[in-house]
């Protein structure tokens, strides 16, 4: 059970942690993101269980679908499967997010990627650690 519980507490901490790269994004990006954030960021949070579901579940399968092509391209390709799961979650919200032109959307994609690995390395994995060290004193 408590196996579940830090599944649970380490997704809610990555939505929380990739609402906030893409509300930080779409300050420095704004011809190229926008995320409504009214309702105190409530579709920050939103999109980002959105994409934090696809890159759990339909980014897998796209890879292995790609894989051909991430192999020739040397893995340049794997960034634009990123910049598909943006697109899908852009039509999925339609005026509350909204990504705008390749070049650009490129770029955000990867500064996402590049945020994300940061966070889990900064902020994910130090709060679980310490979650694992309080529960061999309970």
């Amino acid at each position: 059970m408590k196996n579940i519980a830090s599944k649970v507490r380490k997704s809610l901490i990555s939505i929380v942690c990739y609402a906030l790269i893409l509300i930080l994004l779409s300050h420095l990006f704004k011809q190229t993101i926008q995320i409504d954030t009214s309702i105190f960021g409530l579709w920050a949070f939103l999109v980002s269980t959105a994409i934090y579901i696809l890159n759990k579940t339909v980014k897998p399968l796209l890879f292995s679908l790609t894989l051909p092509i991430t192999a020739m391209t040397l893995g340049i390709f794997y960034p634009f499967l990123n910049v598909l799961i943006l697109n899908i979650v852009d039509f999925l919200f339609g005026t509350h997010f909204n990504i705008r032109g390749i070049f650009m959307s490129f770029i955000v994609a990867c500064l996402i990627s590049i945020l994300n690995v940061l966070t889990e390395q900064i902020i994910i994995q130090p709060l679980l650690r310490g979650d694992k060290h309080e529960s061999n004193y309970v």
